[in-house]
């Protein structure tokens, strides 16, 4: 039998994980943990998406690591100069989310507003999860 903090652990983890270049399936691990702990669900929001949004802003430093010879693609770029740090609502997409908080720290976007957009689009996406779980 596991408690509902160990679920909250194990549900932040899946998420970082599921942010970053790594595997992971947190909205398995949200909906797992619903089901076992249903009263628990503004913390599963709230765990979810600080964990998810910590695992994109790791992919963001990195980004800000990878040397200026090392272009993405030129389609991404000509997306960011567009949309700014906006784009980052997106960044729960699955596939190209992965790859536009890497691109945002290669582009040195500001940071607060990239984490700021991040949060917003998990938690808007974790909350939407939420939403249909209990949906009668």
């Amino acid at each position: 039998m596991i408690s509902e903090a160990a679920a909250l652990w194990l549900l932040a983890t899946s998420a970082f994980t599921s942010a970053t270049i790594l595997p992971g399936s947190s909205e398995v691990a949200l909906l797992a943990l619903l089901a076992k702990f249903p009263e628990s669900a503004a913390w599963a929001l709230c765990v979810a998406s600080l964990a998810n949004t910590l695992g994109s802003l790791t992919s963001l430093l990195l980004g800000r690591w990878v040397p200026p010879k090392t272009l993405p693609s030129e389609k991404v770029q000509n997306y960011f100069i567009r949309y700014g740090s906006p784009a980052l609502l997106l960044s729960w997409v699955p596939l190209i989310g992965d790859a536009l908080p890497l691109a945002a720290g290669w582009l040195r976007l500001p940071m607060g507003a990239c984490a700021m957009y991040i949060l917003l689009g998990k938690t808007a996406r974790y909350g939407m999860i939420i939403l249909l779980f209990f949906w009668k």
